[in-house]
């Protein structure tokens, strides 16, 4: 081997290297994120939902870091607690638009015919219009709450995993390796299961995991407008929303639901990114 070529190999497996430590870092970050929202309410160093109108609207100190609102209650305490239903919520909407739309785009690739003409184009019609903007429509008529805003989003977010996994079940559909397990006498059931899915799975992930940060976007979006949690549920956007009518005069209200929405966003984009960039086939194939 050359010694230009060993310099390049070597280069390659530091590269792969440092995906595989930001991976381990992105996803120590995440468990950090999850295991905060599901302890939230035994690291809140306050009741939530506890008022004190002597102490409305106080500005951060060592007693309330990140000061209180307009009633009393302590911010961080607040943010805590509106973690469990900003991120769990927003999983729970990422998982069911995945699967529902990787079962909807595997029928449609595997079936095709009249099946498929009538998925795709109802499909269609949802892509046709802003996914918020129908997505306030549906959660206008089903009437607010976090449990609707999350079928709401649902509603109009599982095409883009349908169409992706359409296209991938097709073009695994048309490949060799599974013309021969069709000879092979096996089952649609285990044609689909045991070949068709773990090939689609890997990019499908990578989509659920980049989706995260959108749909924790969009859902914070429905509950600043009205249309998610209620009242006095905590949760980010709900609490933008109830703060923004003082942001001059105590800006924190904002500030800090708004700062935990841009972490948790963040976090999430950049584990997505580099999940895309583990799981793509040159990477892993660097240094081979």
């Amino acid at each position: 081997m050359s010694g230009e070529k060993k310099i390049t190999v070597r280069k390659q497996k530091i590269r792969k290297n440092h995906t595989r430590a930001k991976l381990i870092f992105f996803l120590i970050l995440t468990a950090v994120l999850l295991l905060i929202a599901a302890f939230a309410k035994y690291l809140c160093p306050y009741d939530p939902y506890a008022q004190d109108l002597t102490l409305a609207q106080k500005a951060p100190c060592p007693e309330h870091l990140l000061g209180t609102d307009r009633y009393g209650r302590d911010m961080l305490s607040r943010v805590i607690t509106g973690s469990t239903v900003s991120i769990y919520g927003t999983l729970i909407l990422v998982a069911v638009i995945t699967v529902v739309g990787t079962v909807i785009g595997i029928l449609c690739g595997w079936r095709g015919g009249k099946i498929e003409a009538v998925l795709m184009r109802i499909s269609d019609l949802f892509l046709a219009f802003p996914g918020l903007v129908f997505a306030l429509a549906v959660a206008a008529v089903l009437g607010g709450g976090i449990q609707n805003a999350i079928i709401a989003l649902a509603v109009i977010s599982w095409p883009k995993f349908a169409r992706l996994a359409r296209g991938l079940t097709l073009t695994q559909k048309a490949s060799p390796y599974l013309m021969a397990a069709k000879l092979s006498g096996s089952s649609t059931g285990k044609l689909l299961i045991k070949h068709i899915l773990p090939n689609i799975a890997g990019p499908i992930l990578v989509t659920a995991v980049l989706d995260i940060g959108t749909m924790m976007m969009e859902l914070a979006g429905l509950s600043f407008l009205g249309l998610g949690v209620k009242p006095p549920m905590a949760e980010w956007g709900s609490m933008i929303n109830d703060g923004r009518s003082m942001l001059q005069i105590a800006p924190w209200m904002v500030l800090a639901p708004g700062a935990a929405i841009f972490i948790t966003v963040m976090i999430f984009n950049l584990l997505g990114d580099t999940v895309r960039d583990y799981m793509d086939p040159r990477e892993r194939n660097r240094g081979k």
